[in-house]
């Protein structure tokens, strides 16, 4: 059975709330509330990638301590645009 747009929206907004690190799970929330409802099918798979990665990695990037990988970088830099904007 395949999963209903509606479920992975929820899935991957919870994913986005508990992370592990309470910064992870801050910077996630607010960037899945501003974002993830106007995804496409592709850009939803990038984020969910995305939540594959270590929460300390992902923080660093985010915070601009290391840069990204090339193949995140652009989502990286939407996150910490819109996480911080806010």
């Amino acid at each position: 059975m395949s999963e209903t747009p509606e479920h992975r929206l929820k899935r991957l907004s919870m994913r986005s709330m508990r992370r592990g690190i309470k910064e992870m799970d801050i910077i996630l929330m607010r960037y899945s509330e501003a974002k993830l409802a106007q995804m496409d099918a592709a850009q939803l798979d990038a984020y969910e990638a995305l939540l594959e990665e270590n929460d300390q990695d992902l923080y660093q990037w985010v915070s601009g301590q290391r840069p990204a990988p090339d193949a995140l970088r652009g989502l990286i830099d939407d996150i910490a645009t819109t996480a911080c904007n806010r």
